[in-house]
């Protein structure tokens, strides 16, 4: 199997991202917007002054020899602690870099077709897929090709630009579902239906505030329709999420609000409308074969050396504590790798490295340059992820890269998660044992806390985990470790099916001492594991997950460059009344922007805008805007030339509105969602 990862850098935009941030530091553009252009470019602030970290875009977590060397010498040359971490969704994140420094960071990552863009922020963000995905015996088809190819889609798409929240989509090979899309936004599994093949999509999963398991939205779809669904959701959240509420702006938040089948029923109508519009582009292709293997790799990368569907070849698995690997370790592991022939490993959702077409013959070989490197095998009880919590996170409150070390699955190899919030980027939701830092006042005082939660499981046949007790900090290792000899002693070698059979109290009363504290016990559980001063949650102005706040008729503006490319689209394919009518949407999103931003209100009837329009905006701008609707034409009747002539119309106000909105605002960028 041959990695043929595609370049993903733009030179331009770096230049441009760093001739803003010499901008921002003289002055010229203010915080909360300068905020939103370097989420853009996955540049995320830091609880410490000064520096920023940087997260690297890995679709599907697969890297060449090379990329992983180059990731190396970024993290040597530009963090201050030299170190990078690997994510739970399979991207690479380097801490401690100063702000001056990004630039030249994303320069040499550009040089092997790596991009940070759309990483952080209101965006589509990295893509996951199987940790096997190419190599698995069980899987219908690599889904990195489709992986990688929707990556291309979105990436700079204006669809993705200035969504209401983040949206994250997985990709499965076969109806294992060890990418877990039960717990993601958009959940891609490929499947096999009466001999043909196809995929299963998911929608409207979600962990952090109100975890929510997906919802079925197209049982099978043809590979052919692959992008019209994803887009269709896209779609769906850009146009009905919340832009206001940002606690409520997922898009699992429109199954509770539609209902399931409101929700179903509103991604039917986006799909009818995308498939008619991206009907004439190509689409990602794989290879798709009969399974010959039984054994599913779950959730996260094997824990042993894994036999491939390839005859003689092996998937060798790298634990990385906590998910950290040191700069020296990287460039180590890309140059033995280049030595052995190897060129292919993928970054995991358990924060591990997986090799993939690992020869027998060098299996030992590589098991002895990796402990030269400090580095091996998973090992029993070693399967813990942490997100990085107080460490650098704004938002952490408690210190999960201190705990998650202390913490071990024990003999039965459990799947520890440990977040330092309830944003909970380590998926506590999804672990055997998995647990969030909160406060909790007891006697008047603040007590680091932990909220537990038992037998979660991601991908086929699981469920979102169980919510158990919240026990003090200080507690925390003594009740999993309680919890884990209750499971032993059962003999039932399942953890999820044991948790499960559970009565509804089980754990509150297993652990109910623990969470119990006496006036003359709180000296003791008033500090998170490393500090030495009683607890307290810093107030940092808030964290950044949930993006940067909108300018309205910025988000406006991208929606109508989607709606103009449709409208293009839709021209080329010869359907004229549709074109039309994405042009009188350009008109009403655009109209609507004005208005509000100069006090008005949004209005779907353009003959109301446009008397809207009259009363509030500069005569031109009004009239011009009158003229392009009369311009329109949505009927059976409409011709090429009546369309094209509307078209320009759209396109000449689009610009005029454009340099209007700049003059009101001069930090407002609208550059990539102009006419080109």
């Amino acid at each position: 199997m041959s990695l043929n990862t595609r370049n993903l850098s733009d030179l331009e935009e770096i230049d441009r991202f760093e001739q803003a941030i010499a901008t921002f530091n003289e002055g010229g553009i203010d915080p909360d917007r300068f905020t939103a252009i370097r989420l853009q470019q996955g540049v995320y602030g830091q609880r410490q002054q000064g520096v920023n970290m940087l997260r690297i875009k890995v679709p599907g977590g697969r890297l060449t020899a090379e990329q992983l060397g180059v990731i190396g010498e970024v993290t040597a040359e530009f963090s201050q602690h030299q170190t990078a971490h690997l994510t739970t969704r399979q991207s690479i994140q380097i801490h401690y870099i100063p702000l001056v420094k990004m630039p030249e960071a994303m320069r040499r990552l550009a040089k092997v077709g790596m991009t940070t863009r759309e990483a952080c922020g209101n965006t589509i963000r990295n893509m996951t897929a199987c940790p096997l995905a190419g190599v698995c015996p069980k899987e219908h088809v690599d889904v990195s090709t489709h992986a990688e190819g929707a990556t291309v889609h979105f990436l700079r798409n204006p669809l993705n630009q200035q969504l209401p929240r983040k949206f994250k989509i997985s990709f499965s090979g076969c109806e294992s579902d060890c990418a877990q899309a039960l717990l993601h936004d958009c959940g891609v599994i490929a499947v096999n239906k009466d001999g043909q093949h196809g995929f299963k999509i998911r929608a409207g999963g979600g962990l952090g505030h109100k975890p929510r398991e997906s919802i079925v939205v197209e049982e099978f779809i043809p590979e052919h329709e692959l992008l019209f669904a994803m887009e269709a959701l896209v779609t769906l959240h850009n146009k009905y999420s919340d832009r206001t509420k940002r606690a409520k702006s997922r898009i699992k938040f429109l199954v509770e609000r539609f209902g399931v089948d409101g929700f179903i029923e509103k991604y039917r109508e986006e799909f009818g409308r995308t498939k008619e519009a991206l009907a004439g582009q190509t689409y990602p292709q794989g290879a798709w074969r009969t399974p010959n293997g039984s054994e599913a790799p779950g959730q996260g990368a094997p824990r042993k050396l894994f036999a491939q569907q390839e005859q003689g070849l092996f998937v060798f698995p790298v634990a990385l504590p906590i998910g950290d690997v040191k700069a020296e370790q990287l460039r180590g592991l890309s140059v033995l790798l280049r030595e052995l022939g190897l060129n292919e490993l993928h970054a995991t959702q358990d924060q591990n490295f997986a090799v993939l077409n690992v020869p027998q013959a060098k299996v030992a070989i590589l098991r002895g340059g990796l402990s030269v490197l400090g580095l091996g095998e998973p090992q029993a009880g070693d399967n813990v992820v942490t997100c990085p919590g107080t460490s650098t996170c704004r938002l952490g409150i408690t210190s999960s890269t201190v705990l998650g070390p202390l913490l071990s699955g024990g003999a039965a190899d459990l799947h520890i998660r440990v977040s330092g919030c309830h944003n909970g980027c380590a998926q506590p939701e999804t672990g055997d044992i998995g647990i969030y830092g909160e406060g909790k006042r007891m006697h008047g005082k603040l007590v680091p806390h932990y909220q537990m939660y038992f037998a979660g499981k991601g991908s086929a046949g699981g469920a979102l985990a169980l919510k158990g007790p919240a026990l003090p900090a200080a507690r925390i290792k003594v009740a999993i470790e309680r919890v884990q000899a209750a499971h032993l002693a059962s003999g039932e070698s399942s953890f999820f099916v044991w948790a499960r059979a559970q009565q509804p109290e089980y754990f509150k009363a297993l652990l109910a001492d623990l969470a119990e504290v006496q006036a003359h016990e709180l000296d003791s559980v008033m500090r998170d594991f490393g500090d030495k001063a009683d607890f307290r949650v810093l107030q940092l102005g808030g964290g950044e997950c949930a993006g940067a706040s909108q300018v309205l008729i910025g988000a406006n503006f991208f929606e109508a460059a989607h709606e103009r490319e449709y409208r293009n689209a839709l021209v080329f394919q010869r359907k004229y009344a549709e074109a039309a009518q994405c042009n009188e949407s350009i008109l009403r999103l655009l109209g609507s922007g004005v208005a509000q931003l100069l006090g008005g209100a949004r209005q779907d009837d353009l003959n109301v805008l446009s008397a809207q329009l009259n009363l509030l905006a500069p005569e031109e701008i009004a009239a011009e805007f009158a003229h392009a609707a009369n311009e329109i034409e949505v009927d059976e009747e409409v011709d090429v030339d009546a369309v094209s002539a509307a078209s320009a119309k759209v396109d000449a106000w689009t610009i005029k509105v454009a340099a209007f909105a700049t003059e009101k605002d001069g930090q407002l960028d609208l550059k990539e969602a102009l006419p080109k």
